[in-house]
């Protein structure tokens, strides 16, 4: 498993260019100091060590643009991210983006400009979007100034956590037949 951290770090994989060959990537999106805004964040540390080796992990803050930059060279991709979709804290929402549209207001109270939906959007009209493009959304209360998750948000994130396993279990599965 590689972890890296920042908006070009999936591009960067001990300290060269991964343009050879394509992976399998997990990204979690948000921002820590905005309290429930870092739930994809805290998901993708959760993971850091027990996934593949060959499963890159990264964080990115959600910018629209160098999050499509990061999945360049990735056929499987899994984004987690936080939402406010008006559903009950903690909610877990699974979008395959190969099958469906995502609206830009369901991330839209995150902190990103150009926001997780609208860069996928983007990547589908440019014909970029990865073989496969699993997103989850948790459903967050709390996008103020601060530290640390809600109570409702955090006891979410295992559950995340397996169901993210899993999608990678079932691609792997499927890679093999």
């Amino acid at each position: 498993m590689i972890y890296c951290i920042g908006d070009n770090a999936a591009i960067l994989s001990s300290g060269h260019l991964t343009n050879a060959t394509m992976f399998r990537l997990v990204i979690g999106v948000g921002n820590t100091f905005r309290r429930d805004d870092g739930a994809g964040i805290e998901v993708v540390r959760r993971l850091a060590g027990t996934v593949r080796e060959d499963i890159r992990i990264i964080e990115q803050s959600g910018e629209g643009a160098s999050l499509m930059a990061s999945w360049v060279h990735s056929d499987r991709v899994i984004i987690v991210d936080a939402l406010k979709s008006g559903n009950p804290p903690g909610s877990i929402r699974r979008f395959d983006a190969g099958h469906e549209r995502l609206s830009s207001g369901l991330f839209h109270y995150s902190s990103h400009n150009f926001s997780v939906a609208e860069a996928v959007e983007m990547a589908r009209e440019l014909g970029t979007l990865p073989d496969s493009l699993i997103l989850y959304g948790i459903e967050g209360t709390d996008f103020s100034f601060g530290e640390g998750l809600t109570e409702p948000v955090t006891a979410a994130l295992p559950e995340v956590c397996t169901r993210i396993r899993e999608d990678l279990l079932s691609a792997e599965n499927e890679a093999e037949t």
